[in-house]
């Protein structure tokens, strides 16, 4: 296993059956069924997607990173809210696919500049940002309650 610096948290997930089969973590403590949604040609249903994954992680992770930034700031009455979309979209590199994000933050009790300031910090901060940088488009906005 390659390691670029120490590790401060390791997770394993497995997954079986692509699109339609479900995903796991070794323990069992997280276990999710998958099924292609309908605007894919999937029969939709009550089951998630890799995309709805990738999002609920990005969005966990985003307002985590927010919150520090928040804290560093003094700033304990923000409530932040992060909603992101997460699209799958044609690429016509390779006629295959790639993922582009809309990262949509809610602050309250800020200006609408200090919420553009903070919530670009948290896009340079977050180790989610900082994975997709380069590699997919984001459209951050914030805004300010």
């Amino acid at each position: 296993v390659f390691k670029m610096a120490e590790s401060i948290y390791s997770t394993t997930m497995i997954s079986n059956g692509g699109r339609d089969g479900r995903v796991f973590s070794p323990d069992n403590t997280f276990v999710q069924n998958l099924a292609t949604p309908k605007e894919m040609g999937g029969q939709g249903g009550n089951d998630t997607n890799p995309e709805q994954l990738f999002a609920a992680g990005y969005s966990a992770c985003f307002n985590s990173a927010l919150s520090l930034i928040l804290s560093r700031h003094k700033v304990n009455d923000a409530n932040p809210e992060v909603e992101i979309t997460i699209e799958l979209v044609k690429d016509t590199t390779d006629n295959g696919f790639k993922l582009a994000a809309d990262i949509d933050v809610t602050l309250e009790n800020v200006s609408q500049e200090e919420a553009e300031q903070y919530v670009e910090q948290a896009h340079q901060f977050c180790p989610y940002s900082k994975a997709t940088r380069g590699n997919i488009d984001v459209n951050l906005k914030a805004n300010a309650q």
